[in-house]
């Protein structure tokens, strides 16, 4: 249907079957967390992952409120082809005293040309009062009329009742008028809004059951995550009859957030059973994630439930020793269903099970040898009562594991020995040189640099020095770097762990060094790094 005062809807595919709603408003409520500022390019590209997820609904923003949203809407008609969402515009019912015809930001909805509409309404009556300044029952002809106005330009309009629960707590007749008033009108889903986030499963429940049998609306729900219990509230909805959640990805939102996507999603397809995405969709959901928190620029959550790495992450030997005999006995589905891995983290905790079982997943075979189990237990907890850490750094604890399996270190060249000069400067700048001396196929090689730091003077050095013999070392780029003073130690005088994570551009590794300083923790890192890059290229060993 042509619009009579804006753009035609693009026609999609739009999802298979309309029972169920899964809208995801990342790119418009989720954008308004603390740290996130998305261009009209990142937009495009979240909305993308989205598409590509399978979700029914993607909310893109508020048309005609700023220039960045208007050229989203324009851009996205022309430049994506929706394979599974339907694009959403968002807005509010028409101003007080006025047309829905006549109001400017209604138009801008119309013009986005988005083939649905979000209208956010005020279903609390002191919001109303005091955030409107008009009376409850213009508000009521305010949803009415916007609503109305919309379905006959042909859009398919859902109703957000802003700060719903609360304005239900005050006052559940007008509230509930509200719903019916959408309802009546035309909107197809109308949906009740946790807005302050203060509410409990328990409560959301009860609410959502009720209005249901007393509006006869489709319901959907909106949870914030003030409480902690917004994927709760949001299943918690469902269990009362809702059919439509909005979510964000990885749980982005105002405040501390909205309701988590991705644990909602794969609650409702593992463990209620609801088809609510396309096949195989479900088993890209870690990698979707991490790709929108690169694109937002925020590190991705470890600890995120089913998409985050240490989500499947084993530490104690107790579950370990489990997981050896069935890995359901420590974990409630499988990994792999959700596109995550299992790992096992090596720490002083470790028993032979997080051994074997370390060992098999990073391709070593101890050859059901106890005694060599044995000496990697006993060696693990000796450096870790030193100050390593191996649970973070795997590539370590692969070098580790090896030369205990082996009966050698892998070694691709010998340090001799290494300098690193800080010279202060009458100017107040510094100046940064290290020196390595060291072996590597029989020869010596002694080699100087440069660096903004000391570290990385060493680690420019060491390339000098090495890169002739081994070019792999030039596609090596150090990614992240931390430093600890670790506890139970004095001051200026403590010893010092240093966590190195490279890239080769296919992939990343961690390593760790403890010393009596900086500098020389640093060098045990960034050796390592060097090492297990040459292991992981496939170059033979020089000795």
């Amino acid at each position: 249907m042509t619009s009579e005062n804006g753009a035609s809807p693009r026609p999609v595919a739009g999802p298979a079957d309309d029972s169920f709603h899964v809208f995801d408003t990342t790119l418009r409520d989720g954008a308004q967390r603390e740290g996130i500022n998305l261009t009209v390019a990142d937009k495009l590209t979240i909305a993308r992952y989205l598409d590509e997820f399978g979700v029914g609904f993607i909310e893109g923003g508020w048309p005609g409120a700023n220039p960045r949203d208007t050229e989203f809407f324009a851009r996205a008609r022309q430049e994506i082809d929706f394979q599974n969402a339907q694009l959403v515009a968002f807005g509010a019912t028409r101003r007080a005293g006025g047309s829905a015809a006549e109001d400017p930001q209604v138009k801008a909805l119309l013009d986005s040309g988005a083939p649905v509409v979000t209208l956010v309404a005020k279903s609390h009556d002191r919001h109303v009062e005091l955030a409107l300044r008009t009376t409850l029952d213009e508000n009521l002809e305010m949803v009415r009329d916007t609503v109305a106005h919309l379905r006959a330009q042909g859009r398919r309009v859902f109703v957000d009742c802003e700060h719903f629960f609360d304005g239900y707590k005050a006052n559940p007749d007008y509230a509930k008028a509200v719903v019916r008033a959408a309802h009546e009108a035309g909107a197809d889903v109308v949906v009740l809004c946790d807005t302050n986030g203060g509410m409990l499963p328990a409560q959301v429940q009860a609410v959502v059951a009720t209005v249901l049998a007393d509006t006869g609306a489709r319901l959907g729900v909106h949870a914030q995550d003030d409480t902690g219990c917004a994927v709760a509230n949001t299943l918690a909805a469902v269990d009362a009859g809702a059919t439509h959640v909005q979510c964000t990805a990885n749980g982005y939102g105002e405040r501390v957030g909205n309701a988590n996507l991705f644990p909602v999603v794969a609650a409702l397809e593992l463990k209620y059973g609801k088809k609510v995405l396309p096949d195989g969709a479900l088993a890209e959901m870690t990698r979707i994630s991490h790709a929108i928190a690169e694109v937002v620029n925020l590190t991705p959550s470890t600890h995120q439930p089913y998409v985050g790495v240490s989500a499947f992450a084993h530490k104690a030997g107790l579950h370990a020793s489990a997981i050896k005999v069935d890995p359901d006995l420590y974990q409630h589905i499988d990994p792999e269903r959700v596109g995550n891995t299992m790992r096992m983290l090596v720490s002083d905790m470790a028993g032979r099970a997080s051994i074997e079982l370390k060992g098999k997943e990073l391709g070593v075979d101890l050859g059901g040898d106890r005694a060599l189990v044995a000496r990697v237990v006993e060696r693990v907890k000796e450096r870790e009562l030193q100050g390593y850490t191996y649970e973070a750094a795997d590539a370590s604890f692969e070098l580790l594991l090896r030369a205990e399996a082996e009966g050698r270190a892998r070694r691709y060249f010998r340090t001799e020995s290494w300098r690193a000069i800080t010279e202060n400067r009458p100017d107040g700048t510094h100046a940064n040189e290290a020196t390595v001396k060291l072996w590597a196929k029989g020869e010596r090689i002694l080699a100087t640099a440069e660096g903004n730091g000391p570290v990385n003077a060493l680690d420019r050095a060491l390339r000098t020095a090495l890169e002739r013999i081994y070019p792999q070392l030039a596609k090596f780029e150090l990614v992240d770097y931390k430093v600890r003073i670790l506890e139970g130690r004095h001051g200026t005088e403590s010893t010092t762990r240093v966590l190195v994570t490279t890239s080769d551009g296919n992939g990343e590794w961690s390593t760790v060094g403890v010393g009596e300083n900086v500098i020389a923790a640093s060098w045990q890192a960034v050796e390592d790094a060097f090492t297990y890059g040459l292991l992981r290229a496939g170059v033979d060993p020089a000795e």
